[in-house]
Order: structure tokens, then C-alpha cells, then sequence
């Protein structure tokens, strides 16, 4: 046995990690670790190697610079070579401009009372690019618009596509329906909203309102319908007078539009964006007129009802203020109602008591009878013989009944209406028959014949008198009692005003005074005063044409009022109807003043065409005179004057 103990086995331990750097120790029994050689060292391990990224960064970079220098180029394209245009697009395209009505003035008659005003109202306009396709994602957004509009503003439905489809797509603004009511804007508004709400939870409901919008402006009313209608014209949906007053005055009631512009975006105001600009409307002048509407309404009902119950074509009522030559009423009849021209008869539009020429007939006796007083040719009891036929001429003249020889007095020739009797009287106006149409004539037209009135209304006729070197062998005989002469019924009315007013002719006035915007009122200017006749002429007339209504012998007595003098002319003409130019029917009158020694006030009726019951103007326009007159004294108050008539002759003894 050896004297050494035997080796102890080692149990092997958990490896540990080689450290490449590390010497391994030796443990017991271990053998010692093999030293390298100093000439060798151990091989370093792999590693990955990248690629140079110099190449890369160069292409990016290049990349970048070409983006950047094309966003270079165009930005200067933009803002330095075509900076203008662009500008001038996108000034287009983010400003609107609109109109701002002015509000129109009211016209109101004598007391201030509305006849005709304005109240709020909607323009509904749209803006075409917000039914677009691209803008909806629907193709039929117009069709769809137009079927829900259609029926709100009472329009074609096909018309309603035509506007929101415009040829030119660039379009922002049509107008859909002019000054509709607020009730018509609101159903728009509320079914805009109810879509607009469906649209935000239902992803494939489509808003086609969203584009439909509204500008605030004014729409015509007049409240008393059919009253004065004539008299006022009317304001169409567009805005744009159509005859009477509204036209002749639209300057002073129409005031001047504002404009507003400003920067908008989807169609909504942006308040904060700088550059929007206003100018103020200005609101027209309100308009007074010299109508009494109480006396008008009174006026308008007479008249209709008689010509319904004459079945006549028309007729018409004028009273005036002897003193001052205001017009109190003026109506006509068919009348129309200027809220809605729909239903209206195109021939009742305007104002007939102004437009119409006819011949007046025996309501024109009065100026021929002025002119053989003033001039001195006869007095009211000068003797004239009347024969049943007269040869004058070319004719063989009559008066409108068969009668035996009368032996009237002037005032009796007037008081019966005799177109014998007239011709002999104006036959003394001078030494020939030339001389006395000359001297007729003049006097024709300082009463207002053959000339405007005064008025300047819109449409008026000044009448027909030829001079008399151009008056035909029969009118020398005519002219003298009505007929071959033409007038309209203001100038009727203002000969027997001029006569109520001591000879002194004042030139008609429906306007009584305006007020401005800034509230200041103006009076109308005073009307122009002529003098015709004599003070002892007119009173002298004014005797006689109370015979023609107070006598038992004149054609006047149913246009009597108990309590009063009344003085007053009855007027039968052959018609010339207008369509045809030849005479068909009659135009029946009535002229006249109360009280008859002191006037205030004129009353002239004219019927044209009366087809059932009498014809003759002391019949049918008599009761309307007396109607008309009654109420406008009392409306005006004015009293009796208890002084007796003067009850001059109507006929003499041979």
C-alpha cells in the first residue's frame, strides 16, 4: 500500500459562465491553464455591420427640397403674380352684399288714417352651390327642395328646380319668392330645422333646406280693401307701383335702399371677419292726403250699388270742397281690391273718373249759360221761345221729349234742360255764328276743358275740345248743350265748384301734405286760383240751377234734401262707346253744390251705360247725389242756412 491517500472524486457544481476575458482559476486538484503564446491573440467574435446612411439621407433630402420648392413656386404664383386674381375670387366668394329696403311710407287720408301701409315681410332666397351633388351626396337635392317649397309659396315646382340649378353652377344667390308673409317663413324655417335634426341622428338623411334662406323687407297692405282703390294704385309683389298715387308719388313714399355687406361663410354671417360695410336705408315719406274715408266709403257704396242695379258698365262719384277745390271722395265703380290683383278685371283697374272721356251732355249747360250772363246776352228772365224742332245747319235738333212751344224764360231753358232753348241763347254770344263759338270756346277753357286739372295723376285724360275754326257744321250747335265735346269727371265736378266758389275756378288737390322721415310735415303747395267768371254771374247760376232741382218744371227734384238749398244740373248724353267709336247707350249725370247760397261742397255722379230701368240722369244719378250729399254735411257738419230760395221764373205769358 502506498503511503498516499487516494484522490477525493469531485462532485460537478452548476457551470458557470465563461468570461472570455477571465482566467480560470484552478481549483485543487485542477490542472493549470495553458497560457497563449505570446505571438497569438484569441479571434474577436462577429459582429453585424450596417450600411452607410449618407445615400439615404441625400434622396430624403432631395425628396424635401423638390416638395418644398414646387410649394415655393406656387405659393408666389399666388400671392405675387396672380395675387390680385385670386384675391378678387376669394373677396367674391366670402363677401355677400344685399339690398336693405327701405320701408315705404304710408298714405293716410285727411284725419290720419291708414289707407295704405306696410307691414313685415321675407324675401326667400337660396343659395344654388348648397344643392350641389358634392355638397348634398345626393343628385336630385333641387327636385327634393322644390317638392317641399312648391306648396308653401304657391309656385311651379319646375320653376322652383330652374332657379336652384342654374346654367351658371358659380351662382350664390337666386330669389325663390318675393314678400311673403312671416307665417310662410316660418313653415320654411320649421321644416329646415326638422330636417336638420333628422339629419344629425339618421346618417343618410340629407338637410336639402340647408341652402334656403331669408332677407327681411316690407309687403303693401291696405286695409280697407276696395276703398279708395282707384285713388291709391297699387304695389305689386315685386315691389313696383302700378298706378295712382303709389306711382305718381313713389319717389317721396319709396325712400332709398340701404346696402349691407359682409363675410359669410356656409351661408351664415361671420361677425368677427373685418371688411363688412352698411349703408342705412332711408324710410319714405308718409303721404296725406285730402280724402275723407268716411265720406269715400259713403261715396264708393252709392255709386255701386247703383250701377249693379242699372246693370251699367260703370259710373263714378267725385265731391269736393268748393272752397279750397280738395277732393273728399273720389270713387269708382267695379272697383278692385289692390291686396289681390288676381281676381281683378283688368278694365277696373286705375282711376275712370280720371282716365274716361266722355261727352258730359246737359251738365254743361251751366258754362254756356255763364257765358251768356257774363257776357250780358240775356238775364235769367229773358223771355226765349221754344219750338218742338230747330234747323240749325246740316240737322234738325230736338229736345230729349216731344213737346208743344215752350215759352221758357233763361232760367226755365236751364231749369228744363232744352237743347233748343240753349243753342238760341248761345246763339247771342255774338254778331255771327264764328263770333259766338269763339266766345263759348274761351270760356270752355278757362272752366278747365280741353286741359289736365291739375293733378298730375297718373293716366288722366284732359278731354277733347277742338279749336272752333276745327268744329263741324253740327258741333257749332252741339257743343253749346254737351255733346262734340269731351271731358273727364273732375273736370265736371270743378265747373260747378267754380261756379259754388263765386266764379273763382281753384285747381283740384288730392294731396293734402307729406311727412319726411325725420317727422317734419309739409303742406302741400296752395292750388293755383283763376277767376272765370263774375261774383254776381255765379250767384246769379246758382239761383238757377236750384230751379232745376226746387221747381216742380225741372229735371233735378229727386235729388232734393229736406232742410236744404241745393243746387244742382241733370245731364243725359249719347255714348261713344269706346271699343267701337260709336254712340251705343248713354252716359247719365248729375251735378250740383249745397248749400245752394252758401257752398261747401260739390257732388258730381256720372253712370255710364245703364241697361235696366231709366237711363236719364235726373233718375239714377239724382238719388245717388242725394245720398253722397246728405252724408257728407253731416259728416262735415255743416248746418242749414234757413234763408229762402229765390225762386226765379221758369216760364212767361205771351
Amino acid at each position: 500500500m502506498s503511503d498516499r491517500e487516494p484522490p477525493r472524486r469531485r462532485v460537478p457544481g452548476p457551470a458557470r459562465p465563461a468570461r472570455p476575458d477571465a482566467r480560470r482559476r484552478p481549483g485543487p486538484g485542477a490542472r493549470p491553464a495553458r497560457r497563449p503564446s505570446p505571438g497569438r491573440r484569441p479571434a474577436p467574435a462577429k459582429q453585424l455591420r450596417l450600411g452607410s446612411p449618407r445615400p439615404r439621407l441625400r434622396l430624403v433630402g432631395l425628396a424635401l427640397t423638390l416638395v418644398l420648392t414646387a410649394f415655393v413656386v406656387r405659393l408666389f404664383q399666388v400671392q405675387a403674380v396672380d395675387a390680385s386674381t385670386y384675391a378678387a375670387k376669394a373677396e367674391q366668394n366670402r363677401y355677400v352684399g344685399q339690398v336693405l329696403a327701405a320701408d315705404r311710407g304710408e298714405i293716410t287720408d285727411r284725419s290720419g288714417v291708414a289707407l295704405a301701409t306696410s307691414e313685415d315681410a321675407y324675401d326667400i332666397t337660396a343659395d344654388p352651390t348648397m344643392f350641389a351633388p358634392d355638397m348634398l351626396k345626393i343628385d336630385d337635392g333641387p327636385e327634393q327642395a322644390a317638392a317641399l317649397l312648391a306648396p308653401i309659396l304657391g309656385q311651379d315646382q319646375e320653376e322652383l328646380v330652374g332657379k336652384l340649378r342654374p346654367k351658371n353652377e358659380a351662382l350664390r344667390y337666386v330669389k325663390l319668392a318675393s314678400r311673403q308673409t312671416p307665417q310662410v317663413w316660418k313653415q320654411i324655417k320649421d321644416l329646415k330645422s326638422a330636417l336638420a335634426k333628422k339629419a344629425e341622428t339618421d346618417k343618410s338623411a340629407r338637410n336639402v333646406l340647408g341652402g334656403v334662406f331669408s332677407v327681411a323687407t316690407s309687403k303693401r297692405v291696405y286695409p280697407n280693401g276696395e276703398l279708395a282703390a282707384g285713388i291709391l294704385g297699387w304695389v305689386n309683389a315685386e315691389g313696383k307701383p302700378g298706378g295712382g298715387i303709389e306711382l305718381q308719388l313713389d319717389k317721396r313714399l319709396a325712400g332709398k335702399d340701404g346696402k349691407i355687406r359682409y363675410a359669410q361663410s356656409g351661408g351664415r354671417l361671420v361677425p368677427t371677419a373685418g371688411g363688412a360695410t352698411e349703408t342705412p336705408a332711408v324710410p319714405g315719406s308718409d303721404v296725406e292726403l285730402t280724402i275723407d274715408r268716411d265720406i269715400q266709403w259713403a261715396a264708393q257704396k252709392a255709386i255701386s250699388d247703383q250701377v249693379k242695379e242699372s246693370a251699367a258698365d260703370r259710373g263714378y262719384v267725385i265731391v269736393q270742397d268748393t272752397r279750397t277745390g280738395q277732393i273728399l271722395a273720389m270713387a269708382n265703380a267695379p272697383g278692385f281690391d289692390p291686396n289681390d290683383l288676381s281676381g281683378a278685371d283688368p278694365a277696373a283697374l286705375g282711376n275712370a273718373a280720371l282716365q274716361d272721356a266722355f261727352e258730359p251732355g246737359s251738365t254743361a249747360k251751366v258754362m254756356s249759360m255763364a257765358a251768356v250772363l257774363e257776357e250780358g246776352a240775356a238775364t235769367p228772365t229773358t223771355h226765349v221761345v221754344v219750338p218742338n224742332r230747330l234747323h240749325r245747319g246740316d240737322r234738325l235738333f230736338k229736345d230729349d221729349i216731344d213737346h208743344p212751344t215752350w215759352y221758357l224764360t233763361l232760367n226755365g231753358v236751364l231749369a228744363k234742360s232744352s237743347n233748343i232753348g240753349t243753342i238760341l241763347a248761345t246763339g247771342q254770344l255774338g254778331r255771327t255764328q264764328a263770333r259766338s263759338n269763339q266766345v263759348l270756346y274761351d270760356y270752355l277753357r278757362k272752366f278747365g276743358l280741353g286741359h289736365y286739372t291739375g293733378l298730375g295723376f297718373p293716366g288722366e285724360t284732359p278731354g277733347i275740345l277742338a279749336p272752333p275754326a276745327k268744329w263741324s257744321t253740327s258741333q257749332q250747335y252741339t257743343i253749346p248743350f254737351g255733346q262734340g265735346v269731351s271731358i273727364n269727371a273732375m273736370q265736371a265736378a270743378s265747373v260747378y265748384s267754380t261756379i259754388a266758389n263765386g266764379g273763382v275756378r281753384v285747381e283740384p288737390t288730392l294731396v293734402r301734405g307729406t311727412k319726411g322721415p325725420d317727422g317734419r310735415y309739409t303742406p302741400a303747395p296752395k292750388p293755383e286760383r283763376t277767376r272765370v267768371v263774375s261774383a254776381k254771374t255765379a250767384k246769379t247760376l246758382a239761383q238757377m240751377l236750384e230751379s232745376v232741382v226746387d221747381d216742380q218744371e225741372g229735371t233735378g227734384t229727386k235729388a232734393r234734401i229736406p232742410g236744404y238749398r241745393v243746387a244742382g244740373k241733370t245731364g243725359t248724353a249719347n255714348r261713344v262707346d269706346p271699343a267701337t267709336g260709336k254712340y251705343h247707350g248713354y252716359t247719365s249725370s248729375f251735378a250740383g253744390f249745397a248749400p245752394a247760397d252758401k257752398p261747401r261742397i260739390t257732388v258730381y255722379c256720372a253712370i255710364q251705360n245703364a241697361t235696366q230701368g231709366s237711363y236719364f240722369g235726373g233718375q239714377i244719378c239724382g238719388p245717388v247725389y242725394k245720398q253722397v250729399m246728405e252724408f257728407a254735411l253731416k259728416s262735415l257738419q255743416v248746418p242749414p242756412t234757413g234763408a229762402p230760395p229765390a225762386k226765379l221764373p221758369v216760364t212767361f205769358k205771351r
